[in-house]
C-alpha cells in the first residue's frame, strides 16, 4: 500500500516537474523578448544611460544575452550545416561591407531618409508576410522576404558602419560608441537570420 502511494506521487510529481520545465521555458523566451526590447529601446532611445559607465556595459551585455537567446533559439530550428553555411556568409559579407566602407567614397549617410524609408518598407512587407504565412506557407513568398531582409540589412551595415568610421555627412559621437556597437551587432545577427531562412533547411 505505502510502495503504491510513492509509485502514485512518483508520477504526479514527475508530471508537475516536466510542467514547470515547459512553464519555465516560456516564461524565459517571452522575458529575454522583454529584455531584448526593453534594453534595445534603452539604449537607442536614452542618452544618460547609454553614455554612463558602468550602465550602457551592462545593458549591453543584458543586450547581447537577450539576442543570442534568441538567435540559438532560431537556430536551433535548423540543421547544423545549413547554421554554419549561413554564419559563414554572413562573416564574409560583414568583412566584405566593413572594407568596402573603408575604400568606396559613396557616402551612406548622406541618404538618411532613403534608409528611413527602406526600414519602413521592410517592418510593413514583414508584417504583411507574417499574416498570409500565418494562413498558408508559401514557399516562394518566405524566401523573396528573406531575400529582402537579407539585402536591407547588408544596406543597413554599410550605413552604421560609416556612421561609426567618421568623415562622412553624418557621424555619431565617439561617446555614442555603445551605440555603434549596438547597431552594428544587430545588422548582422539580422542578416545572419535572414540567410539561415534562405538556407532553408529546417530539421
Amino acid at each position: 500500500m505505502v510502495t503504491q502511494a510513492w509509485l502514485s506521487l512518483s508520477q504526479v510529481y514527475s508530471i508537475i516537474s516536466v510542467q514547470l520545465l515547459i512553464t519555465v521555458a516560456i516564461i524565459a523566451i517571452f522575458t529575454f523578448v522583454a529584455v531584448f526590447i526593453i534594453t534595445y529601446l534603452t539604449l537607442a532611445c536614452c542618452q544618460g544611460p547609454r553614455r554612463r559607465f558602468p550602465w550602457n556595459i551592462i545593458l549591453l551585455t543584458l543586450f547581447t544575452f537577450a539576442m543570442g537567446f534568441m538567435t540559438g533559439t532560431i537556430s536551433s530550428m535548423y540543421q547544423t550545416r545549413a547554421v554554419i553555411i549561413a554564419m559563414i556568409i554572413t562573416a564574409v559579407v560583414s568583412i566584405a561591407v566593413t572594407i568596402f566602407c573603408f575604400q568606396t567614397k559613396v557616402d551612406f549617410t548622406s541618404c538618411t531618409g532613403l534608409f528611413c524609408v527602406l526600414g519602413i518598407v521592410l517592418m510593413v512587407t514583414g508584417i504583411v508576410t507574417s499574416i498570409v504565412l500565418y494562413f498558408k506557407y508559401i514557399y516562394w513568398l518566405h524566401m523573396l522576404y528573406a531575400a529582402l531582409g537579407a539585402i536591407c540589412f547588408t544596406l543597413f551595415l554599410a550605413y552604421d558602419t560609416q556612421l561609426v568610421l567618421g568623415n562622412r555627412k553624418h557621424t555619431i559621437s565617439p561617446e555614442d560608441y555603445i551605440t555603434g556597437a549596438l547597431q552594428i551587432y544587430t545588422d548582422i545577427i539580422y542578416i545572419f537570420t535572414f540567410v539561415l531562412q534562405l538556407m532553408g533547411d529546417r530539421n
